[in-house]
């Protein structure tokens, strides 16, 4: 079972990963009746879920591994996961936050490479989820079946 949850964590994160980074967030760009401070707050908000959903999953994700025994490159990959989202949490979405309460007082920030970072960790983090994936699977299917 914990090994079904290995397995199944990383592809459910994918999901929400590619849901919300990779699909909505660019096309609520594109409608043009969404005035770009109403985009960027609603960004702000779904980002800041997202992120706490990810800290559970994080939290999921240790939880299955402490049940079914640490293999080294998952968790590898795991720690590399928790980097990254304590670098989003701590850094770059505060900073960004910021960027986006200057916006919408209707000022312009200074140029800035922190949503670009963002979006390579979003990218580093996909990848990641990935090969954790692709691990448990030919973990999954490797096991004696009955």
């Amino acid at each position: 079972m914990s090994l079904l949850l290995r397995l199944a964590l990383p592809v459910f994160w994918l999901g929400l990963l590619v849901g919300v980074s990779f699909l909505a967030t660019p096309v609520k760009f594109q409608a043009p009746s969404l005035e770009l401070p109403v985009a960027l707050d609603v960004g702000r908000v779904t980002f800041a879920l997202f992120n706490c959903v990810e800290w559970v999953l994080v939290l999921l994700s240790i939880l299955a591994a402490l049940i079914s025994g640490f293999p080294r490159g998952w968790s590898l990959l795991l720690g590399l996961l928790a980097f990254l989202l304590a670098l989003q949490t701590f850094w770059l979405l505060p900073e960004l936050n910021e960027r986006i309460r200057v916006i919408i007082t209707g000022e312009m920030p200074p140029a800035s490479r922190h949503h670009m970072f963002y979006a390579l960790l979003e990218m580093v983090k996909f990848l990641t989820l990935l090969g954790m994936f692709i691990m448990s699977a030919l973990r999954f299917s490797s096991l004696p079946r009955r």
